[in-house]
């Protein structure tokens, strides 16, 4: 008789479609798996143990640095549990502001999951269709903060500063001439507002497009059909949360079941799944785009018509501006004592979550009443999500764990924390 042995196979850590320093060991029955082991930590950057030895307002970057493709929402979890803390409130416009950039995130990370997911598969074009996108997002992101990606904009009692009314303008050079020029400014001459709205436009025919390429593909199709399927059930046990558990069937979304800010003023819907497999939370993530289109509108039209202050008043928490501060020995204690010592929260802990485009991200954080937070726990979703891997795997062959592991949508920054 033939001999059977099983082979033991390392998928990564440095490998394309890892998304990230994911080790993962294999072990196969020919091309088949019989086990997947999901080895992390090879990226742990100590992230909760780092914010105990810094005041509250110190540890707002160290936020974005987690899921780096989803920066602002990571920010929004642990300012609100802040704020909680504290017992104060963000101002209305500022409150508006959040909601609106939570959904520029949510398709930012959307966009980056749609391009390397399909790439990894092996649809080239997508990523660069994505991108494209991604591009003029980005540039948002960069007119509220000055920074792409590591924004540090969402502040306990507010937003750092509020929407500007000029936009960032590309220049001539060797690369582009004045007529190139002139076409990539015609967006940019207004305000920040303006551009938004024109990408809100627009942005359901880039949708449209991507689902040309994609939804009715027979390749896609038979690369995600019936691949990693998970019942609703077993979504549930496994702590499956976001696109994940919506994918299966199961209609959970905090935005809708636990509203915060100003959701619960907001119309739109939760898309859901009916198989559970990669292709319905490809489904359900793409609907999810063209859901938070409709909100950023609803934003984007309340921020026109209301002015308002978009940080509280309070300079024991928030810093006075900086005008004030070049004039007033008051505003000048009050910055120096904000930027050196912090503030103090009363003692207790407190758990706040945000529905982050991959899931329920949540902080607990503990108070003894100190400027730095006694303890800081992060529930991160994709770590739930990688935890259920083994079993999406199994029976599959190897290059289905490639498209497993896309449609998990992992960042690694956010689970080795």
């Amino acid at each position: 008789m033939a001999e059977i042995r099983n082979y033991t196979m390392n998928f990564g850590p440095q490998h394309p479609a890892a998304h990230g320093v994911l080790r993962l060991i294999l072990e196969l029955d020919g091309e088949v798996i019989e086990r997947a082991d999901p080895h992390v930590g090879l990226l742990h950057r100590g992230t909760e143990k780092l914010a105990e030895s810094k005041p509250y307002n110190q540890s707002i970057g160290y936020m974005d640095r987690l899921d780096y493709v989803s920066m602002m929402c990571n920010e929004h979890g642990y300012v609100l549990a802040i704020e909680k803390l504290l017992g104060v409130e963000a101002p209305e416009r500022a409150q508006y502001i959040r909601v609106m950039f939570d959904e520029i995130t949510r398709i930012l990370n959307h966009l980056l999951w749609l391009g390397a997911h399909a790439l990894d598969v092996g649809a080239m074009s997508m990523f660069l269709y994505a991108f494209r996108e991604r591009e003029d997002l980005m540039d948002c992101y960069e007119a509220v903060s000055g920074a792409r990606m590591h924004a540090t904009y969402y502040r306990p009692g507010g937003v750092y500063r509020d929407l500007p009314d000029t936009m960032p303008q590309y220049e001539t050079s060797k690369w582009r001439n004045d007529k190139e020029v002139n076409k990539l400014n015609e967006e940019r001459s207004g305000s920040l507002l303006d551009f938004i709205d024109s990408f809100v436009d627009r942005f359901p025919s880039c949708v449209d497009e991507y689902e040309t390429l994609l939804t009715d593909n027979r390749i896609w199709k038979q690369r995600t059909v019936n691949i990693g399927v998970v019942s609703p059930e077993r979504a549930l046990q496994l702590g499956f949360t976001g696109p994940m558990l919506r994918g299966s069937g199961v209609e959970w979304d905090l935005r809708r079941k636990q509203p915060y800010e100003v959701y619960d003023k907001m119309d739109f819907f939760i898309p859901v799944g009916v198989n559970g497999d990669c292709y319905d939370r490809y489904l359900v993530r793409i609907e999810e785009m063209r859901q938070s289109n409709e909100i950023i509108k609803q934003c984007s039209e309340w921020l026109r018509n209301n002015k308002g202050p978009v940080m509280l008043d309070d300079h024991k928490v928030t810093p006075p501006p900086r005008a004030d501060m070049k004039d007033d020995m008051e505003a000048l204690i009050h910055h120096f004592k904000l930027f050196t010592e912090g503030y103090c929260l009363p003692p207790s802990e407190v758990y706040t979550a945000i529905e982050h485009p991959k899931g329920e991200f949540g902080v607990y954080l503990v108070s003894d009443g100190a400027n730095k937070p006694y303890r800081l726990k992060i529930r991160a979703p994709g770590f739930a999500h990688l935890a259920g891997l083994d079993e999406m795997v199994k029976g599959h062959m190897i290059a289905d764990v490639v498209a497993v592991i896309g449609t998990q949508d992992i960042v690694f920054g956010e689970i080795d924390r």
